[in-house]
């Protein structure tokens, strides 16, 4: 832990480690900006999804991720932070300022998530059919709840069923639009990119024609539809109004939940084809019975060790003093 203020290559390792959060096809979409003791995060539109996230709700969910790991990064480093979100309204990719000050005595509670920042991995394979306990259940809500979000596990059968059904209509409906899949296949990209979702260089021109080319809605629909089925965990997480300040408290709840359930030994990946289909969210509003739905996950113990996805250098990322 440090016990001054930081220094600029601080701060810089400090975004390095935000930037593992999790964002809608790997796009990374944020930027930060660091001018002292100060970093600034901002919204890369360069980088937004017009045809999945055309309102940018889950890119800001996503930079809301990055600044609760930047956050906890922070705790790690013996550092409290003072955040203010949408410091100025009329710069609308401004979404927070983060001020860093060594913390006076005693050791923050988020610190004890750091180490899983590097652990959490979206997970897109089968869990194992092992139970999540009542107790760690427990402990995701909390966890939600401490960022101004809430988190609905879905226990019940009929539920259940019912979220598996939305997801399948909602991969139906996204593949059936050709935009979509021009979007898509245009965020697939070999791993030396450093984003997007990862094929191999010889297989993406490949990739991208039949994505491009062909509906594959029913059978990516039958796909999610049974990893649905077998997940160990559905839930719903959610806020209670829908603008930009909530969806940055989405993904702060979003990330506190993910690593806390990887403390748990859990990874988790996302079904948000309900979420992203205007048309499905309000049938998955009666499911949760809450306000805002914003996230739909599954979560459960990985058969094997996850794969990191790839991420963009650290220089493109950061506006840094040298």
């Amino acid at each position: 832990m440090t016990a001054t203020l930081p220094t600029s290559s601080d701060l810089v390792s400090l975004v390095k480690r935000a930037a593992l959060a999790p964002s809608s096809h790997n796009t990374q979409p944020w930027h930060f900006r660091i001018t002292g003791a100060t970093v600034d995060l901002f919204a890369d539109p360069t980088r937004a999804l017009p045809v999945n996230d055309p309102d940018d709700r889950e890119l800001t969910i996503s930079c809301g991720c990055a600044l609760m790991n930047l956050r906890v990064a922070a705790a790690a480093r013996g550092l409290d932070s003072e955040v203010t979100l949408l410091p100025r309204r009329e710069e609308s990719d401004w979404l927070a300022r983060v001020r860093l000050e060594p913390r006076a005595a005693g050791a923050a509670a988020d610190a004890a998530l750091s180490e899983h920042i590097e652990r959490r991995h979206t997970y897109r394979k089968r869990f194992r059919p092992a139970a999540v306990s009542e107790a760690t259940i427990e402990r995701l809500v909390a966890a939600a709840a401490a960022e101004g979000g809430w988190f609905h596990p879905v226990l019940e059968e009929p539920d259940r069923q019912r979220l598996a059904q939305l997801v399948a209509e909602g991969d139906t409906q996204q593949w059936a639009n050709p935009s979509w899949r021009r979007e898509l296949a245009a965020w697939m990209h070999p791993r030396r990119r450093g984003d997007g979702l990862t094929v191999s260089a010889l297989a993406a021109p490949i990739a991208h024609a039949i994505v491009r080319t062909f509906d594959m809605g029913q059978g990516i629909a039958a796909k999610d539809r049974d990893l649905a089925d077998a997940s160990p965990l559905l839930a719903i997480l959610g806020t209670e109004r829908d603008e930009i300040r909530d969806w940055l408290l989405a993904g702060q709840a979003l990330e506190r939940v993910v690593l806390t359930a990887c403390q748990s030994g859990l990874q988790a990946s996302f079904l948000n084809q309900p979420v992203q289909v205007a048309s499905l969210r309000p049938k998955l509003r009666d499911v949760a019975g809450r306000a805002v739905p914003q996230v739909l996950l599954r979560l459960g113990e990985p058969m094997d060790e996850p794969v990191a996805a790839p991420r963009r250098a650290v220089a493109d990322i950061v506006e840094a003093p040298p």
